[in-house]
């Protein structure tokens, strides 16, 4: 049951707007912003005013229903009026609670995708790679461009880290729930027993910031340049092209070496810098707002587990929804990443839902 003064507000809202448009006593930056969010509401608007008329209908049926002197025709049809009227209530209330649950403002966004070795030594930098792949092979499955930031190899011909930027409708809001801990089970290349090695990376998804979005001053950055190593920097080793920059409030350090030019190198900084601070405040607020926010799946807990992809038995975990899939191949091709996506997506809105329901 929603509150009744809930739905009230969703129409005086939409009322208001629309006196609002109409006027033209508005600027252009406004007119955008509303008439999205006048749009979004007027998609339930109608079931919104049904809502607010259910009570007052059902007390009339009611009423007929009750009357011993009501005819046994107009007694039947007021019964099967007022079954038709609780069915369209239910139905109505759904649409309204998917309404009601509190939006995320960065779902909208491109996305920062990080994925870094843990523990497992080399054998961890080969299963980054095959995240890599794996995330690749989604963006092209759904028609999303990627850009590759900042990608450090490794000795066995794996990563140590890549970042990647991924582009386009929604991406925060599909790839958000893969921040977490993901452990790989496999026996490596170099294992002569046979026995099943764990090995373990971590993904970090972060909501792709404007210049709009986060403030930096230049006063709160220590920039330090130095010279590139590794098989990135080889052809650079010679000039101070490698940039680090620490924002001093948060403490958040961000080093760049992936280009030749340090003017590259610092602008790629500063974009991950961007997005780090605007996730950290996210999750400050995020925090205050909401104490039982490990209870969500969303809660991008980057030293959480959240899935187990086992190569003796083919078979993905994700730990989360207690979902496994024996189709592990087609998962790391992308082909099966969208099943458990969705089921993520899915439960995530179911207890938010249910958190609406308590409130």
């Amino acid at each position: 049951m929603i509150p009744l003064d809930k739905i009230k507000k969703i129409v005086i809202k939409y009322e208001t707007l629309e006196k609002e448009l109409a006027s033209g006593n508005i600027s252009k930056n406004d007119f955008v912003k509303k008439s999205k969010e006048y749009s979004s509401i007027g998609e339930i608007i109608d079931q919104a005013k049904d809502y607010l008329r259910f009570d007052k209908e059902k007390n009339e049926l009611e009423k007929i229903i009750e009357d011993k002197k009501s005819d046994k025709e107009i007694l039947e049809l007021a019964k099967s009026e007022l079954n038709d009227l609780l069915k369209k209530k239910n139905s109505h209330e759904k649409i309204l609670k998917l309404h009601l649950i509190p939006k995320d403002v960065a779902d909208s966004k491109n996305a920062i995708l990080e994925i870094r070795a843990g523990t497992g030594g080399l054998e961890a930098t080969l299963f980054v790679a095959d995240l890599y792949k794996m995330y690749e092979k989604v963006c092209l499955n759904n028609k999303w461009s990627f850009e590759i930031i900042n990608i450090s190899k490794s000795d066995a011909g794996g990563f140590k880290e890549v970042i990647l930027l991924i582009k386009g409708n929604n991406i925060y809001s599909f790839l958000k729930y893969e921040s977490g801990v993901h452990r790989v089970q496999r026996v490596p290349e170099t294992e002569t027993q046979g026995r099943v090695h764990t090995s373990a990376a971590t993904v970090a998804v972060l909501p792709e910031a404007e210049e709009v979005d986060v403030t930096i001053n230049e006063k709160d950055l220590r920039i330090d340049v130095f010279r590139s190593s590794g098989p990135g920097g080889q052809s650079v080793n010679t000039t101070d092209s490698a940039v680090r920059i620490t924002h001093l409030p948060t403490g958040i350090v961000v080093s760049q070496q992936d280009e030749k030019s340090q003017h590259k190198n610092r602008a790629k900084a500063m974009k991950i810098l961007r997005s780090r601070i605007y996730e950290f405040e996210r999750e400050k607020k995020e925090a205050e707002r909401s104490r039982n926010r490990k209870n969500q799946i969303g809660s991008g807990d980057r030293s959480e587990r959240i899935r187990t992809y086992n190569f003796p038995q083919g078979r993905v975990t994700d730990h989360r929804i207690n979902l496994t899939m024996h189709k592990l191949e087609e998962f790391l091709s992308g082909n099966a990443f969208d099943e458990i996506s969705q089921s993520l997506r899915m439960q995530d809105q179911e207890i938010k839902l249910a958190n609406l329901n308590t409130k």
